[in-house]
């Protein structure tokens, strides 16, 4: 029987047993078989995996295991880049499109609040989330590792927390997404593009008070919903405030 040599760096590490975690282990193999269904054979699905290293050279997934290779795994790096190493997707994630599975709806909306594109619906099966993370490019956001096995899915992150704003903080953080927030462009409803709107194109959809009291207004091009800077506004202000601000930044240092 054939035998390599893993270590997973970083994130990777979450989705093995505590025993092969940031160490180096051994792990037997009696078959012919690519690097990718082997790392996935251990627990690890292929789109969290941006860098793979063979005896210390860059392999691609297609590469097949050999009897005592020496093998290094490492997370997604959307913060530095790689590419004059390693080209194991066709196209990077510099303009980041989202699609989330049926179970993640508030950070789906949370996403949306802060200006990123991003597909959701509560009856989305799986194979419909693979489909249109493919055919448009999407990063499959989940917590079913299953989910991210799907070989169409070229990006995808597995969401460890279970708390919809620590989410929010986790994607931001891992795929360093803080200068692409754009908050208040999207509807949080529909994920439709607002645009500025004249008071009277929408005033007969508003309540007295608000017609009374309020003169600026945005509109969902697509589902048509309104919005304005009513009482809740100071409330989403804070929270879009909370989920940008950079971990280890100290506000006090910042550049004028």
């Amino acid at each position: 029987m054939a035998a390599v040599r893993f270590r997973f760096y970083e994130e990777l590490n979450d989705f093995l047993p505590p025993a092969q975690r940031k160490v180096e282990f051994e792990h037997s193999f009696d078959r012919r078989t690519s690097i990718k269904d082997m790392i996935e054979s251990l627990g690890v699905p292929h789109p969290e995996v941006e860098l793979i290293l063979v005896n210390g050279q860059p392999v691609d997934f297609s590469r097949i295991v050999e009897d005592g290779d020496r093998i290094s795994v490492y997370p997604v790096f959307e913060s530095l880049d790689i590419t004059p190493l390693v080209r194991l997707r066709p196209t990077p994630l510099r303009n980041p499109k989202f699609v989330v599975d049926c179970n993640l709806g508030r950070l789906a909306r949370y996403l949306r609040l802060l200006g990123f594109d991003c597909l959701y619906r509560n009856d989305y099966r799986d194979a419909d989330v693979a489909m249109l993370s493919q055919q448009q490019q999407r990063i499959v956001l989940t917590r079913d590792r299953r989910l991210l096995q799907y070989k169409i899915i070229d990006h995808g992150l597995f969401v460890r927390s279970t708390d919809p704003k620590a989410q929010v903080r986790e994607v931001l953080k891992r795929l360093d997404l803080y200068r692409l927030a754009k908050p208040f462009t999207r509807c949080t409803r529909c994920n439709g593009v607002l645009e500025t709107v004249p008071k009277a194109l929408v005033e007969a959809q508003l309540q007295p008070k608000t017609r009374r009291y309020y003169k600026v207004f945005r509109q969902c091009r697509d589902c048509r919903q309104v919005y304005w800077q009513g009482s809740h506004y100071d409330r989403t202000l804070r929270l879009v405030d909370e989920f940008l601000e950079v971990p280890g930044k100290n506000p006090d240092n910042a550049a004028p």
